[in-house]
């Protein structure tokens, strides 16, 4: 039985913004809605399209200097909720959560940073937490939601919308998730190592 999943709404949020046009234009063209945060908003609307700010969506600003923008459950819930679960679907309905179909991230250049030779602020301010959650909220609930983990995967989601238009089947959610949690285990490990070394100075 197919487990086919139409896209519908993307939440998009990411470090660098190339590659990101062609990307832009074939959801676009899809019909798929888009959701963003700060910078990238603005540049998903630069490029000639629609985007509903995330701010709008949980009626909180952006705040501590940027450190929060996605952490909020308009967001979570939209990424997390279970589709066949009455009782999640309910809650959506309860809360006026709507569903969030695609996660599209790049996440801060942590590693890029610290072999720069930035200062301990600068690098302490490149450790990605909204980023990564986004990634492993949108992998965990694969079943429902696909997840694009960094700029790496924008070429394997545009032959999925080639192939299948805004559409994914079950098999390609998970293996987008399983990129996703390697992207993961690769940031949080380059993390660890940093205090690690640190540290033993």
């Amino acid at each position: 039985m197919s487990m086919a999943k139409k896209i519908k709404t993307a939440l998009i949020s990411v470090y660098h913004k190339d590659g990101l046009t062609e990307l832009l234009a074939k959801l676009h063209a899809e019909g798929v809605a888009f959701v963003s945060t700060g910078g990238t908003a603005e540049f998903i609307e630069s490029q000639g399209y629609p985007c509903r700010k995330v701010e709008e969506l949980t009626t909180y600003p952006s705040i501590l200097g940027g450190r929060v923008k996605t952490l909020h459950p308009k967001v979570f819930g939209g990424i997390l909720a279970r589709r066949d679960v009455e009782s999640d679907r309910c809650e959506m309905e309860r809360y006026d959560i709507a569903p969030i179909d695609l996660v599209v991230v790049d996440l801060y250049p942590f590693e890029d940073t610290v072999a720069a030779g930035a200062s301990e602020a600068d690098i302490i301010e490149k450790i990605d937490i909204g980023g990564i959650s986004l990634i492993r909220a949108a992998a965990k609930n694969f079943k429902d939601v696909v997840i694009v983990p960094s700029k790496a995967e924008y070429s394997i989601l545009l032959d999925l919308l080639e192939k299948h238009g805004a559409a994914t089947e079950l098999e390609e959610r998970r293996m987008l998730a399983t990129r996703a949690f390697g992207v993961s285990s690769h940031y949080d490990t380059a993390i660890h190592r940093y205090f690690a070394d640190s540290s033993a100075q």
